[in-house]
């Protein structure tokens, strides 16, 4: 009984971590990019000091600093281990097909059902440079958290009392009301998010490493931020005017990137017991 209740302990208090640093991440981001915008626009200063934050935030959480068991201890709740290149990039790989999927999916979705435009700043009126900056720190910032708190310090708890896929989805589950706050109570965004988190999830589950899921994450909300949700609100539902060639060369993108993405990443189980390091918890070295 005391093995459990620590184990629940545990587990509630990594949630609770991972839910505090997505929450304290974005609002030091948002803190900073109000600033600047307000005052000096023409100087990314924001995304210069949340460079600066988030490199701390993840080489404190990666075990620099403190007594030499807390260090051990962040470093193998982050999960933040180095992969071989090969393993590395063929991880990468495979989250970009599903990326690709999942873009051509959320298009898709905005043509089905009427999905809640998503908020995104009206940049249109700010010099190139600060507005490239700051969604690459968008991105890199809310990767970084994401994947440190959930993917890291959650997820990596769950896989240790649970199965990787029900951990996945349990991960996913908890994350769902953190998405809907900013995205909106919908089942469309839901679901979406429920597949974005499966996938990274996945990726974190093979690899015993959020590295590659860091990477993934930020091209995706680079993406997204960049080229898809500023234009949410000009897509018109099939059901008025009927579907165009772009909705089927949509449905098309998301089908064959999927089995392309799946079939990625069922490679790469295939090759993850020839890194049996990954699985490990890291000692003092």
């Amino acid at each position: 009984m005391a093995k459990f209740t620590r184990a629940i302990g545990r587990l509630l208090w990594t949630a609770g971590f991972a839910l505090a640093l997505t929450a304290l991440a974005s609002g030091i981001w948002s803190g900073l990019l109000v600033a600047n915008l307000a005052q000096t626009p023409a100087i990314p200063g924001a995304a210069v000091a949340m460079a600066v934050v988030t490199w701390a935030g993840l080489a404190f959480f990666g075990g620099k600093g403190g007594p030499a068991g807390t260090r051990i201890a962040r470093r193998n709740l982050l999960r933040a281990r180095p992969l071989s290149f090969p393993l590395f990039a063929a991880t990468v790989c495979a989250g970009v097909l599903c990326l690709v999927a999942l873009a051509g999916f959320w298009l898709v979705l905005g043509q089905v059902v009427r999905v809640p435009a998503n908020r995104v700043p009206d940049f249109s009126h700010y010099p190139l440079l600060t507005v490239g900056a700051t969604l690459v720190m968008a991105a890199i910032s809310g990767a970084v958290s994401e994947e440190a708190g959930f993917r890291g310090y959650f997820q990596g708890t769950l896989e240790t009392h649970l199965p990787g896929p029900v951990a996945i989805f349990i991960c996913a589950l908890v994350m769902a009301p953190v998405h809907a706050l900013t995205q909106g109570f919908v089942w469309p965004t839901l679901l979406f998010y429920l597949a974005v988190d499966a996938m990274l999830g996945v990726s974190a589950w093979l690899t015993k490493s959020i590295l590659p899921g860091i990477v993934t994450h930020a091209i995706g909300l680079f993406a997204f931020f960049a080229f898809i949700w500023p234009h949410d609100s000009e897509r018109m539902l099939i059901w008025q005017n009927g579907p165009d060639p772009w909705f089927r060369i949509h449905v098309a993108q998301t089908l064959v990137f999927a089995a392309l993405g799946i079939w990625a990443f069922a490679r790469i189980a295939r090759r993850v017991p020839a890194h049996p390091s990954s699985n490990v918890n890291e000692t003092e070295e």
